[in-house]
């Protein structure tokens, strides 16, 4: 009796283990963990670069079948974009999409120069050709992979009064990025450039602490900046390109397939946003007249004449060959 009542007792507690083994085994199976990748920009959820953003999100989802995901961080929630970008290459931050990477190669700047591109499609070829690749590499050496380019557009100037000449320009106290090309070159056309965080800005020009601002339209649109600035002055004077970089180490700990959807959704991503702006561009100049702006087209041949201190110097920084290589490229 006892000799069956032990053969019963090992059969239950085999049983046992081999459904806890079941149990745990399939229990992995279907609680496998999710790869997250935190990705923070600037713009409004209105702009157009956050809706980049959101396809990005969706391609990346979709292509992994939902073993990834990207939790989007608009409107500088995590800081400026000096901030963001310094949060990659912390690995705080997986990914960026932002302006801010001269602090830590200041040859990235010479896409900035004024009256560079005459035309997205040249800044475009540049942007995806050798120079483009060869400014990427060194931000490797602080963590950040730049994979991309997303659309930024050619910055133009907001004010409340108008501007044709250089005359209305001087002492023009302007909202400019903290870039040494941005500052030197309004610094050149007579204003007074002022840095100052994006998020901060519609508060600084309603408030007077700035008389005028410089941004593609498309974020004097969707920042609603034509509600405390009455002119658009289409001037065009600098492209700034946006950057998409992810953590160099968040990478690394990326399986191969997890890299290729990555990296195929950014390139993707980066051709969807450069449709989007620049088919978007004339409606919304469009909008901001309907909504009371006075849009000016000046004779941007007086900037341009006034600029080549800016080239000057950047070449007396980084060297002549280098400079020349970048203009012959954009012509």
């Amino acid at each position: 009796m006892n000799k069956l009542r032990n053969i019963v007792v090992s059969l239950i507690v085999a049983l046992s283990i081999g459904l806890v083994v079941v149990f745990f085994t399939t229990g992995n199976v279907l609680s496998k963990d999710v790869t997250t990748i935190r990705f923070g920009h600037d713009a409004a959820e209105t702009n157009e670069r956050h809706i980049a953003v959101q396809h990005f999100k969706e391609l990346v989802e979709e292509k992994s079948n939902g073993e990834m995901e990207v939790i989007i961080f608009p409107s500088d929630q995590l800081g400026s974009e000096s901030e963001k970008v310094e949060s990659v290459t912390l690995n705080d931050l997986q990914m960026v999409t932002a302006s801010a990477f001269s602090q830590y190669d200041q040859r990235i700047g010479v896409f900035e120069l004024p009256y560079l591109f005459e035309s997205y499609e040249k800044a475009w070829e540049v942007l995806d050709g050798e120079i483009g690749k060869e400014l990427a590499e060194p931000f490797l050496e602080d963590n950040l992979r730049i994979l991309t380019y997303f659309e930024n557009g050619f910055r133009h100037i907001t004010a409340n009064k108008p501007i044709e000449n250089l005359e209305d320009l001087r002492g023009l106290k302007i909202r400019t990025p903290e870039f040494p090309i941005s500052l030197s070159t309004f610094s050149a056309l007579g204003a007074n450039p002022t840095p100052m965080a994006f998020g901060e800005l519609y508060m600084g020009l309603q408030q007077g602490t700035v008389d005028a601002q410089e941004n593609p339209v498309a974020n004097t649109y969707a920042s609603k900046f034509n509600e405390v600035q009455n002119h658009l002055i289409m001037s065009g004077h600098q492209y700034i390109p946006m950057p998409v970089a992810i953590s160099e180490e968040f990478w690394q700990s990326l399986t191969a397939e997890e890299q290729k959807i990555v990296e195929e959704s950014a390139l993707e991503t980066a051709e969807f946003h450069r449709d989007l702006v620049t088919n978007k561009e004339e409606q919304i100049i469009e909008e901001l007249e309907e909504s009371g702006m006075t849009v000016i087209y000046p004779d941007t041949k007086l900037f341009e004449e006034n600029v080549d201190i800016v080239y000057e110097n950047f070449k007396k920084k980084f060297g002549e060959e280098f400079v020349d290589r970048v203009i012959e490229a954009a012509e």
